[in-house]
């Protein structure tokens, strides 16, 4: 597997600080040490260790040091204005580069003591445009599976990769979760993450979780954010020129993790699709300074369609993903008639690709080798 993201960081490295986010295990220290490959001198400092946070407290760092690396830094009190002080003092020739958890892409939007001195890129599990050999079926079923996370998905076998995940989703829980910010009600959250690994793709009613939970919207509302803000899901709206009306309707959650999908190949696959698709969003948005979406379509008589990329709220593609039905789904016949969209459906499993009505029908490894990232 190659990171693409090593070029781009190197060059946002002369001119910003830059920060790595994204999922815990996802690779963010692993990247950062790769990237220290190529400096002379290199200063790898974690907060998390008692004698790393002392040089970092007293900025005792080798004068010649060319590329400063400060992982968890968001753990120590006061770091934004730290970091400032560190960037707006530092030697010409030194760079920052600054990693750790998903709460670090959280604590740097409050507050602007670091506005426009950094540039965020956002590290997501592996995808198969990331392979160095031309993607097989085997891949994606590799990649729905065990997901892309470093671990499970190199792992030699099923059941080390299982070992991982059992950790990997307690961890979340137990440890992330409750770090990131009090939860009077464990069992309810636990429950809650449970709940929504069996809904994946599906329109998500809060009301609903709440009645099964005995909770009130709120409270429901409070912890699915709490699981995207750190990284473990991510929702997206139907598409509507009224952003503010699109918030509102039922979103739909996929995992960051497809191995902590609970349910059968289709929302297996559809979660991977979806997490390919909001890879190249975040890629284009990060790199190409585009303004893309992941959202779904959904009329008010239930036609949906799984996905549409958007770039400025206007609707650029519009993606039906199908595990072996390789017939034109009406539905995505219908959007694409009706509002002249391009439309593609992409099959995970299909002996020969064609063109219906204008309309893609392609091997999933088609399109998604083809994605920014």
């Amino acid at each position: 597997m190659y990171r693409r993201q090593i070029e781009p960081i190197l060059k946002d490295l002369t001119k910003k600080i830059v920060f790595i986010v994204g999922p815990r295990q996802v690779g963010k220290t692993w990247l950062a040490l790769e990237i220290g490959k190529q400096f002379k001198n290199t200063a790898y400092l974690n907060y998390d260790s008692f004698e790393d946070r002392q040089i970092i407290k007293n900025e005792s760092w080798l004068q010649s040091t060319e590329l400063l690396i400060l992982d968890e830094l968001h753990k120590m009190p006061g770091w934004k204005n730290y970091l400032k002080g560190v960037y707006d003092t530092k030697p010409k020739n030194l760079k920052i580069l600054v990693t750790g958890s998903a709460r670090l892409d959280v604590f740097r939007q409050a507050g602007d003591s670091l506005a426009g001195r950094f540039f965020t890129h956002r590290l997501m599990p592996f995808s198969i445009s990331e392979l160095q050999k031309e993607p097989i079926s085997s891949d994606i079923e590799h990649f729905i599976q065990r997901g892309g996370f470093p671990e499970p998905f190199l792992s030699n076998n099923e059941i080390d990769a299982k070992r991982w995940r059992n950790q990997y989703a307690d961890g979340l829980i137990r440890t992330d979760i409750l770090d990131f910010e009090r939860i009077h009600d464990f069992r309810t959250i636990q429950t809650v993450f449970g709940l929504l690994r069996r809904k994946v793709g599906t329109p998500v009613s809060y009301a609903s979780i709440a009645e099964d939970v005995n909770a009130s919207p709120t409270t429901i509302i409070k912890y699915i954010q709490i699981l995207e803000t750190l990284y473990i899901i991510f929702r997206i709206t139907p598409h509507s020129r009224n952003i503010a009306r699109s918030i509102l309707k039922e979103p739909k959650i996929y995992f960051f993790d497809n191995g902590l999908v609970v349910g059968d190949n289709g929302a297996k696959f559809e979660n991977f699709i979806a997490l390919s698709l909001l890879k190249h969003v975040f890629g284009s948005n990060d790199y190409k300074g585009e303004n893309f979406e992941l959202k779904y379509l959904r009329t008010k008589d239930k036609k949906e369609v799984d996905f549409c990329l958007t770039n400025n709220n206007q609707i650029v593609e519009v993606i039906e993903a199908k595990v072996s039905d390789s017939n034109l789904s009406q539905n995505l016949k219908y959007f694409c008639e009706k509002y002249r969209l391009k439309g593609i459906q992409m099959v995970k499993e299909m002996k020969r690709e064609k063109t219906v009505g204008g309309i893609n029908i392609l091997k999933a490894d088609t399109y998604l080798k083809k994605l920014f990232l």
